[in-house]
């Protein structure tokens, strides 16, 4: 149990690093230095030292948002297996609860930017709520793939130990298209691109961004702590999932998580770097694409098991 807790600690600490990761890919692809390795760290501390400002149109509502945003995503870090070692907290159907505490934090952070009375704001609420229908979908579709083969409905008979291995010595090939669907997954719920370009200004084109337009201050800092730390819940899902290995020596376990994680991160800059972002009317036809994957993964594993 102290190990367990030990790991969600560093898991929250370290959050903010690997995200910087995606940020120096971007600046090699601009042929940039870019920004230290820390900088998320430096911007957490300065909008910490800040003063929130509220508008007078403004409820309790709009100052809650970042609060359960941010409880919400370190509250499914505890039920997250981390380098296939034991998560805090698990029972069977965990992983139900785990999606409806993320839910949570996406509606209180849709009714803070309705809170606003902002329609720029109100126009990025209705995208974030649109968008993740089709995630839960996929999600769902993969759950029953994975209840099918191991009977359980939580995380850690999943990710821990052995158990990743044995999904993919009964699945195969078929589980690539799960770990596709679940990238797709990982850059729709975290607004990244092609689905939404975390940089930029412009508000007809944004989603996540436009809904923290009027949050500043420590306010915007628990928002940017909660959304490193979402990141790093889907792409430790994504890491156990490409290197499902357990080599017996835990210091090696943690290097090939490590190793992982680096992988999923650097794919994500590089995807931001070579790829546009997307019409808005075409990133439904993407995120349709991770359900079809899963879809498919999961009618060919069980026609085989049958």
């Amino acid at each position: 149990m102290i190990e367990s807790i030990i790991l969600w600690f560093l898991a929250i600490l370290m959050a903010p690093f690997f995200s910087g990761i995606i940020l120096k890919i971007k600046a090699f692809f601009g042929g940039k230095k870019g920004p230290p390795l820390l900088i998320n760290y430096y911007t957490l501390l300065k909008l910490l030292k800040k003063g929130s400002v509220y508008s007078t149109s403004t409820t309790l509502v709009f100052k809650l948002g970042p609060v359960i945003s941010l409880c919400t995503a370190i509250t499914v870090l505890m039920f997250l297996p981390i380098a296939g070692h034991n998560p805090i907290f698990s029972f069977n159907g965990d992983i139900l609860f785990v999606l409806y505490i993320m839910g949570l934090g996406r509606f209180f952070t849709i009714a803070a930017a309705m809170d606003t009375a902002s329609p720029f704001e109100g126009m990025g609420a209705a995208r974030e709520a649109y968008f993740p229908i089709i995630c839960e979908a996929t999600t769902f579709m993969i759950l029953i793939l994975f209840y099918r083969l191991t009977g359980e409905l939580q995380l850690s008979a999943y990710f821990t130990g052995d158990n990743t291995v044995a999904l993919w010595n009964a699945t195969g090939a078929p589980l690539l298209f799960v770990v596709i669907a679940f990238f797709i997954i990982l850059l729709t719920e975290n607004s990244r691109v092609p689905v939404d370009d975390p940089a930029t200004h412009l508000e007809l084109t944004m989603i996540h961004e436009v809904m923290v337009l009027d949050h500043s201050g420590p306010d915007l800092g628990l928002i940017e702590l909660g959304s490193f730390c979402k990141l790093f819940f889907y792409s430790t899902i994504i890491s156990r999932l490409i290197l499902p290995f357990n080599v017996g020596n835990q210091a090696l376990n943690y290097g090939l998580f490590i190793i992982g994680l680096i992988i999923v991160y650097i794919s994500i800059g590089i995807i931001e770097s070579v790829i546009a972002r997307f019409r808005m009317d075409k990133v439904p036809q993407f995120v349709l694409t991770s359900f079809a994957l899963a879809f498919f993964a999961t009618i060919i594993t069980l026609e085989f098991i049958k």
